[in-house]
């Protein structure tokens, strides 16, 4: 006699992580949260809350520092969880830290990890990082551009943290990777057809802001 087949497992839970505390420093100090993009004018935030959304993330958690309440008050993230990060200024690795251990009460067994200032990257580039875990079994992955290392980054629950304990300054997860891919530990995720890693760093970037379609494949 035949075992019957119990229900099929549910696909383990990929998070989305959005780091956006930045203050714009080399953009006059404009938050980089609010900065206007597409036709509507809508702040930066919601575009790319809504590409870890399209993408299959979730929950999606969204780290806020610069002009918190001004993000708070005018940006729609609908099925987003907002997260304060009172000590923003001090760089990147403290927002990484405030959003990792935002995420531990969750069942999230991994996450996706975005910057708010990349609006070239869209939901096909997210989605092909974040398979390397539901599909691969990756712990570790990152969006490659022609080879080239960059975001998003995928992190396995286990590696987090060992990721925020090396979180300092503007250093994100970036010497776990770098030890991970000397192992040949770390998955690559080639993204370059989908998607560019450009930044809006400074107001020569502002013009990215006008592909609103740009990454979203």
């Amino acid at each position: 006699m035949n075992a019957t087949a119990g229900p099929p497992r549910p696909a383990p839970a990929v998070a989305g992580l959005l780091l956006a505390a930045g203050g714009g420093r080399r953009l006059g100090g404009r938050a980089k949260a609010l900065l206007p993009a597409g036709p509507g004018g809508r702040p930066l935030v919601e575009r790319a809350a809504g590409v870890l959304r399209a993408a299959g993330c979730a929950p999606v958690h969204v780290v806020l520092g610069a002009a918190e309440a001004e993000v708070r008050a005018g940006a729609r993230l609908p099925g987003c969880v907002p997260v304060s990060n009172p000590d923003w200024a001090s760089g990147m690795g403290s927002s990484l830290r405030a959003g990792l251990a935002s995420l531990e009460p969750t069942a999230a067994a991994a996450v996706v990890v975005l910057l708010v200032d990349q609006p070239r990257i869209g939901p096909a580039a997210v989605a092909r990082v974040a398979a390397a875990y539901t599909a691969g079994g990756a712990g570790l992955a990152a969006a490659a551009y022609d080879g080239v290392r960059g975001h998003p980054v995928l992190l396995g629950r286990r590696h987090w943290a060992e990721v925020a304990a090396g979180a300092t300054g503007d250093r994100g997860a970036r010497d776990v990777l770098a030890r991970a891919a000397s192992r040949g530990e770390l998955a690559l995720v080639e993204c370059g057809d989908v998607a560019a890693p450009d930044d809006v760093d400074t107001p020569a970037d502002l013009a990215l802001l006008d592909e609103p379609r740009a990454g979203w494949h």
